[in-house]
């Protein structure tokens, strides 16, 4: 059967308003590119000021662009306040790639309010079970939100013992532990707001790529809105941009038609694929499936290639805690990232490490946001494989026998809905807007470990998502097994200023999570909040 293309929107579109911008991004581009060329600088002014000089501009800015040397349309940066987008877009398009930056909404810090979602145009009784099946996540988030305030409570206080007096200040905190929990139920179509800065060649990219198997309709509107907006702004910037590549001309669409399985969702064959996909983690969040087995000899080689010394006056031991250990390299205790910046620590570039994956959706929208740790992320119908709920559950939820039944009845109504529907005839693309947060993603994942040390720091912090967290001390274990010199120098945040001798040691001061880590090995990590 021929899939369904993807309605219209019923929910209003996607928003977007360019908030900041550079004055003549045209001119710009140009005025860079003749740069390389001159003896001086060459202005924007020089580029306009005459009908010969705009004649030469225009001739420059084609041949650049038809010749492939962008790098001149990197400099002109936009940033748009974009409105309405579904957490289903943000992360299969917009936080997919690493040349953005994002400050969104939180759904774990702000509670998400009822009609807050994207709803396609479908047929009368479709659209009322799609209404109905929004309607019932939101009740179900909510009743959530209120059974978890009691466990959540018992442990926070538990961690602040002293906060047990003035409960009513704290509860506030306790509140927002619960609905991070709770947003397991809450649907991908859910709307966000954010600010999105880009440069003019990714935005010419989101362009040229604005058809795709996820979320076509809404982001054709927002890439539109974005590059009219540009438009109005300096009328030249997009005058020879390419139309978008049609969606059958893309490289994932092409292989599913060629392999019969059109644009639809994978049914037998996805639920096999999830199967195996699920066996080879062997009970693990996060797998190391591939590394550089002589990681740490490069490493240290690397190191001493940059103060110019022998394996005799550095052995390898030594080099490695030098570049890694935060007693011996301050920069890990900075709170700026300057590891990438330094010669020394850049030799932590060539070890590398490829993981496997299964993540919740909402789990995966943090992960992916390391943007120097990428992954090979699929299209999550060719995954969807129908009938029984496929979703991560949160241990909070699994300890609590009233929240795990309405979470478990929640899960099993939306994946019944998403099944009439795509029986009905509905696109993939629409009915797939209403998969729980909860959906795993199952992918690879790879990076270096200049990048991966970052990455871990960050997410082995208490006050990170849980269910990152976990992924992250599974592969710190994992590293420490197979590099023990490299891996014994990963820690989170406060032990590495700790052994820095920075105070205090906990960066994040009110939002300390109660728990001296800076103290702990290890193997005695543990957390429910």
């Amino acid at each position: 059967m021929t899939p369904a293309s993807p309605a219209s929107l019923l929910s209003p579109p996607p928003q977007a308003v360019l908030t900041n911008a550079f004055g003549l991004p045209f001119d710009n581009a140009v005025a860079t590119a003749r740069t390389c060329y001159a003896p001086r600088i060459v202005t924007t002014a020089d580029v306009s000021k005459d009908e010969r000089a705009r004649e030469v501009r225009d001739r420059i800015a084609r041949e650049t662009y038809q010749a492939g040397h962008h790098t001149t349309l990197q400099h002109a940066s936009f940033q748009f306040a974009l409105e309405r987008v579904s957490r289903q877009l943000l992360w299969s398009f917009l936080h997919a790639h690493p040349f953005y930056n994002s400050e969104q909404v939180s759904q774990r810090y702000v509670e998400v309010k009822p009609g807050n979602a994207l709803v396609p145009a479908l047929p009368p009784r479709e659209l009322a079970l799609y209404r109905e099946t929004l309607d019932q996540q939101q009740a179900a988030y909510h009743v959530l939100c209120e059974l978890l305030l009691e466990p959540v409570g018992a442990e926070y206080f538990r961690l602040f013992p002293g906060r047990r007096g003035a409960r009513d200040r704290w509860l506030p905190n306790v509140k927002k532990k619960a609905q991070e929990i709770a947003r397991y139920v809450l649907p991908v179509a859910t709307h966000a707001h954010l600010y999105h800065t880009i440069s003019g060649l990714t935005l010419h990219r989101y362009h040229r790529l604005s058809r795709s198997l996820e979320a076509p309709v809404e982001l054709g509107l927002l890439v539109e809105a974005m590059v009219a907006a540009v438009n109005a702004h300096d009328p030249l910037f997009f005058r020879d941009i390419e139309d978008p590549l049609p969606l059958e001309a893309t490289p994932e669409a092409q292989l599913l038609e060629e392999l019969g399985c059109g644009a639809g969702v994978g049914g037998r064959r996805a639920r096999a694929f999830n199967d195996a996909f699920d066996e080879s983690l062997q009970g693990r969040l996060s797998k190391l499936v591939d590394y550089k087995v002589h990681a740490e000899a490069v490493l240290a080689e690397a190191v001493r290639v940059t103060v110019g010394l022998t394996p005799r006056e550095l052995s390898d031991a030594e080099a490695i805690r030098r570049v890694l250990s935060p007693a011996e390299n301050r920069l890990f205790a900075e709170s700026l990232t300057l590891t990438t910046l330094s010669k020394s620590a850049r030799a932590l570039s060539h070890p590398h490490y490829t993981f496997r994956k299964k993540l919740s959706h909402t789990a995966d929208s943090q992960d992916q946001r390391h943007r120097m740790v990428p992954g090979s992320r699929p299209v999550l119908a060719a995954q969807y494989a129908g009938g029984e709920p496929d979703a991560v559950l949160p241990e909070l939820i699994a300890r609590q026998p009233a929240a795990r039944e309405v979470y478990d009845r929640s899960l099993a109504q939306t994946f019944r809905a998403i099944d009439a529907l795509l029986d009905a005839g509905v696109a993939a693309a629409d009915a797939l807007y209403l998969l729980p947060n909860a959906f795993p993603v199952r992918f690879e994942e790879s990076g270096d470990l200049l990048h991966l040390h970052h990455k871990w720091t960050s997410r082995l912090c208490y006050t990170a998502q849980e269910e990152i967290w976990r992924a992250s001390l599974e592969e710190v274990k994992q590293v420490r097994e197979v590099h023990p010199r490299i891996g014994e120098q990963i820690m989170p945040p406060c032990t590495l200023r700790h052994e820095a001798g920075v105070r205090p040691t906990c960066p994040e001061g009110p939002r300390y999570c109660g728990v001296p880590v800076w103290r702990l090995e290890l193997e005695r990590y543990q957390r429910l909040i």
